[in-house]
This record gives structure tokens, C-alpha cells and sequence, in this order.
């Protein structure tokens, strides 16, 4: 079976890098490694959801579902100086990067990196922010929309960016027309730039 980024427990251990980013107004010093999602540069998507999303609040609790190794984490971080933010990710390598990032970036007490059945139930998100795995396949990802968007504050919000042709106009429809526990949520385009589609996704 072929290794993905999102394989729990990515055997190859490929080469360690140093990438320097600007995040939330800082730069920063980071390591990516193989096995993680896009460790070579920060993704185009990413980038379109970090310049497009809504500014978070000063403080909250927040989520980046499926940090990889930790960028859409560390920039809620360092512009929130007042926020706790939930690192999730089912990949163990690509949370020890995020962990040793955000160390790096100063934010270390205030991100919380965690496998996705570690995160207490009671705990519940202002904003989720995420770059979600399309490519693991509708069912996996509609369940983990399932799972995590009715997790959102009354007020909270969901801001998600998907490709255009990896179907976000779809994605959209499957939210808004959802009659299950995503009945209660509206889904609507934000932005759209280099081939992406930034929805913003909150209760009607």
C-alpha cells in the first residue's frame, strides 16, 4: 500500500527541512519532514486560507483539523495572543513537527497538538480552521466534517479551503443540503483565488 500524508504512522522517514514563513505578522523558522503534507513549501491552499479567511478573535478556542506540520496552527496562534488552538492531525509524525514548531514560534503553551480521539468531548471550537484532506476520499472526509463542524460554538465558525476541481462547488451543495447533524449549518463561498475556493461554513 502506498504511504499518504494522512497514514497514521508514516514509516519513511524522509529528509528533514527548514522553511521560513511569515505567520500571523511574524516570521518564523520551521521544520517539515517527509511522510507530512507538502513538506516542501506551504501549500498553495493554505496560502489562499490564511490571506482570506475572516481575522479570528483575540481570544477563543480554536481548531485546525489536520495541521500537518503546522502552519494554519501556528498563524491562529501568534494573531491571537489570547487563544488556545487544538492541533489535530491522525498523522503522529506530522504532530511532533507542529509541537517542536510552535515551540520554536514562541506559542507552545497555547497550541494544543492532539490525535483526533484525544480531544476532549466537552470542549468546543470558536473557529475551525482547515485545509481538509480531499484526497482521502468523500465518505472519510464528509464524516470528518460530521464529526467536528457540530462541535462549533453557537457563534463559532468554520472557514475550509478545497480546490475547484477537487470538488469544493460540491462540497459546498453537500453542506448546505445536509438533513443530518449539519442540517442546522448554512455554507457559503468566501473568497476564491488561485484555483481554490475558501468556503465559510456557521449555523443559520
Amino acid at each position: 500500500m502506498s504511504e499518504h500524508y494522512f497514514t497514521a504512522d508514516p514509516g519513511s522517514a524522509g529528509p528533514r527541512r527548514e522553511l521560513r514563513l511569515t505567520l500571523g505578522g511574524h516570521e518564523v523558522l520551521l521544520h517539515t519532514a517527509g511522510g507530512t503534507f507538502s513538506p516542501e513549501r506551504l501549500d498553495a491552499g493554505t496560502s489562499v486560507l490564511l490571506r482570506e479567511a475572516a481575522a479570528p478573535p483575540a481570544t477563543g478556542t480554536f481548531l485546525d483539523l489536520g495541521c500537518g506540520w503546522g502552519p494554519i496552527a501556528l498563524d491562529l496562534a501568534l494573531r491571537s495572543p489570547g487563544a488556545t488552538v487544538w492541533a489535530v492531525d491522525v498523522n503522529e509524525r506530522a504532530r511532533a513537527l507542529t509541537a517542536e514548531n510552535a515551540a520554536a514560534a514562541g506559542v507552545g503553551d497555547r497550541v494544543r497538538v492532539s490525535a483526533p480521539e484525544d480531544v476532549p468531548v466537552d470542549v468546543a471550537f470558536d473557529r475551525l480552521w482547515s485545509n481538509p484532506p480531499i484526497r482521502v476520499g468523500k465518505a472519510v472526509l464528509h464524516g470528518m466534517l460530521e464529526q467536528w463542524l457540530p462541535r462549533l460554538a453557537p457563534d463559532g465558525e468554520a472557514w475550509l479551503v478545497v480546490q475547484k476541481h477537487l470538488g469544493s462547488d460540491s462540497l459546498q451543495r453537500w453542506v448546505e443540503e445536509h438533513d443530518g447533524v449539519l442540517a442546522p449549518f448554512g455554507c457559503e463561498r468566501a473568497a476564491t483565488g488561485r484555483g481554490y475556493r475558501v468556503l465559510k461554513v456557521a449555523r443559520r
